[in-house]
């Protein structure tokens, strides 16, 4: 169920030139409960005293289960962004107001799949993060296999790709394909795809019978890979998005 609560800033690093991780903690010492995969709200109002929010994925890498005293998100650089420069400028234990969680683009109870097929570019890989603890335990209960495909311009721009890495590693059921529009990097890597993420999909052969999908992140690359989906068979219901707009 949706709260509303204040958030005072804890810690903060920069994840890629322009995209910054900040972590915080409610005011009020409570807990945060919410699904892997749901958002918060930040409210706040425009030079002119117009109310205003913005809506950004919880990524805190939990136990799956319990509520978390630590809310982390990652936030890009909107050029004269309102929300880029409330939260670019804020300082350490600066507080904010914010709500939630809300939406449902979640890992279902009930779902008897093989696959999952997880799909991000930018911060819309910022909800898998927060997931990989459920992966976990899927990939050990179930036996199911999971693939995320996600789309950066450069090795720069991964978003907490050396985690993802790791966690494959020890994951067999696991594997993480970063898909790198603008050339290779300096040290390619075996999992390494040049291109679009929805170029790449084709390599992944969707099956209509066995996969789920998860789409998250810009608008284009959501709408191409759910096309494609669907031409491979993939019932609507099983292709989940979740579309990441750039706000002023």
């Amino acid at each position: 169920m949706a709260e509303q609560f204040q958030l005072r800033l804890a810690d903060s690093f920069m994840l890629a030139p322009s995209v910054r991780h900040l972590s915080f903690e409610r005011v009020d010492g409570q807990p945060l409960t919410f699904v892997p995969g749901q958002f918060l709200q930040v409210h706040f109002a425009y030079d002119d005293g117009k109310p205003t929010k913005r809506s950004y994925s919880v990524g805190t890498v939990g136990d799956g289960s319990s509520p978390v005293q630590r809310i982390e998100i990652a936030v890009s650089y909107v050029e004269g962004g309102a929300a880029t420069k409330l939260l670019s400028e804020l300082p350490h234990e600066g507080v904010i107001d914010a709500s939630g969680p809300y939406g449902r683009f979640c890992l279902m109870d009930g779902d008897t799949n093989k696959r999952y097929i997880l799909i991000a570019t930018g911060t819309g890989v910022t909800p898998y993060r927060a997931m990989l603890p459920q992966i976990e335990a899927l990939i050990r209960d179930r036996g199911c296999e999971f693939v995320l495909l996600y789309g950066a311009r450069n090795e720069g721009e991964l978003l907490y790709g050396e985690e993802f890495e790791a966690f494959a590693r020890q994951h067999p059921g696991f594997v993480f394909h970063p898909c790198l529009s603008r050339g290779a990097r300096p040290n390619p890597r075996p999992h390494d795809r040049l291109g679009y993420v929805q170029s790449v999909l084709a390599e992944l052969e969707p099956r209509a019978d066995g996969d789920i999908a998860y789409l998250c992140g810009n608008p284009n690359m959501v709408d191409a890979s759910f096309a494609a989906l669907k031409e491979a068979g993939l019932a609507v219901q099983h292709i989940r998005r979740e579309k990441y707009i750039s706000s002023r």
